[in-house]
């Protein structure tokens, strides 16, 4: 994929919606309107119910027999497979859980940070580190998960390309659903080969793992293993990408922390779930009720469509203390980014760890990085997006022999 290509989906507003700042609506829909419940346009459907305080978001998220994940398989199954994980409840999903969450255990972990994903960054950086500057959203943040996911799968270097591709037509699959499918069929066809070669000669690598990973006597069956590898593509690539560059344009935008993270990278792992609370990737999620409910005293019928918005919980003020400012200095405390409850993100530690290993490497070999004030001023980078949200640009300069 050109560089061109890469700036045309960084911009493709119909993915991420052409939002510069969602959040002061939030703000005043938290305060006068927590939930909001939309009628039903057409007789006899179901009414939409949008939900902004932390509390309520929590609520949602965390009761699964109330609140079914089931339509997140309307949302992303004609893509991801009808056996996604994401739209399963128990006991199917217990089940499930234990049989992937096997390929993510903290030594899975540790192998894969040593000998691959920090292989990665310091290849992608070779490639622009005597220049002086850089945009690192096409030169960085973009295309490392995607090499490092490839890698975790144990795919041929050679097919990494087409493999992208693949993964772009998928993340991209709201704006031409049609290409998101094909991508989709084609990436399924390309796994069947490498799953049944696994099948007979298992190697270091998470499909081998998911090949043998065995739960009360069960296994992955085959349209099991398709729709978890296609989910990690949109999970492992779309979100670590955006957090990771929100969380470097959060940095170079209050120098305070960002020297002070500089000298003492023992703040790091707190400046990481900061930047996810301040900016999380992914602004919403989906449920439906299973059953009459309500929340904040609005009544919710069963079959409404529900949409938790975790960027508003985020910063809600009855949940963090000046929530509306960013500060990597804060007590930690859990933020709704990566889900709370049942379904808390399976992949959270890979992609902390990613980005862990990624903003090291960057302070370690490009010194004193900061962003290219020319650039700033030229072409305006700020965070963007209403669903999914990531710096426009990363134009960043640093000191040269």
């Amino acid at each position: 994929m050109t560089v061109s290509e890469i700036d045309s989906l960084i911009t493709d507003y119909s993915v991420a919606g052409d939002v510069r700042d969602p959040y002061p609506e939030f703000v005043t829909l938290r305060r006068d309107n927590p939930v909001v419940r939309h009628e039903p346009y057409v007789p006899g459907g179901s009414p939409m119910v949008v939900v902004y305080r932390h509390a309520d978001v929590t609520k949602v998220l965390r009761d699964n027999v109330t609140f079914s994940s089931a339509i997140m398989r309307d949302v992303m199954g004609e893509v991801m497979g009808q056996k996604i994980i994401l739209a399963m409840d128990e006991p199917e999903h217990y089940r499930h859980r234990a049989l992937v969450s096997a390929a993510f255990r903290q030594r899975a972990l540790a192998r894969w940070e040593e000998s691959l994903i920090r292989q990665v960054v310091n290849d992608l950086i070779d490639q622009f580190i005597d220049r002086g500057q850089a945009n690192l959203v096409t030169e960085f943040t973009f295309p490392f998960p995607t090499k490092v996911i490839a890698g975790v799968l144990g795919l041929p270097t050679e097919d990494y390309r087409q493999f992208q591709q693949w993964a772009v037509g998928i993340i991209t699959s709201h704006g031409n659903p049609e290409r998101g499918v094909r991508c989709s069929r084609e990436l399924g066809e390309y796994l069947a080969g490498i799953i049944q070669d696994r099948r007979h000669h298992p190697r270091d690598d998470l499909i081998s793992d998911l090949v043998a990973a065995e739960f009360d006597g069960e296994r992955l069956d085959e349209e099991e293993m398709f729709s978890f590898l296609r989910l990690l593509l949109p999970a492992g690539v779309e979100t670590t990408y955006r957090s990771s560059g929100n969380l470097l344009f959060l940095l170079m935008t209050h120098p305070d922390q960002l020297d002070a993270l500089r000298q003492d990278r023992t703040l790091l792992p707190q400046a990481i779930e900061e930047a996810l609370r301040f900016e999380p990737p992914l602004l919403i999620t989906s449920r439906v009720a299973c059953r009459d409910t309500e929340l904040s005293g609005v009544a919710i019928p069963a079959g409404s469509m529900l949409t938790p918005v975790l960027g508003s919980a985020n910063r809600d003020p009855d949940a963090y203390h000046e929530a509306e400012e960013f500060d990597i200095f804060r007590n930690p405390k859990q933020h709704t980014s990566f889900g709370t409850g049942p379904h808390m993100c399976l992949g959270m530690h890979l992609a902390r760890m990613e980005t862990r290993v990624a903003i090291n490497a960057l302070f370690d070999r490009l010194p004193n990085l900061r962003l290219d004030p020319d650039a700033v001023e030229r072409d305006d980078p700020h965070i963007h997006g209403q669903i999914f949200r990531s710096p426009t640009a990363l134009p960043v300069q640093w000191d040269t022999p």
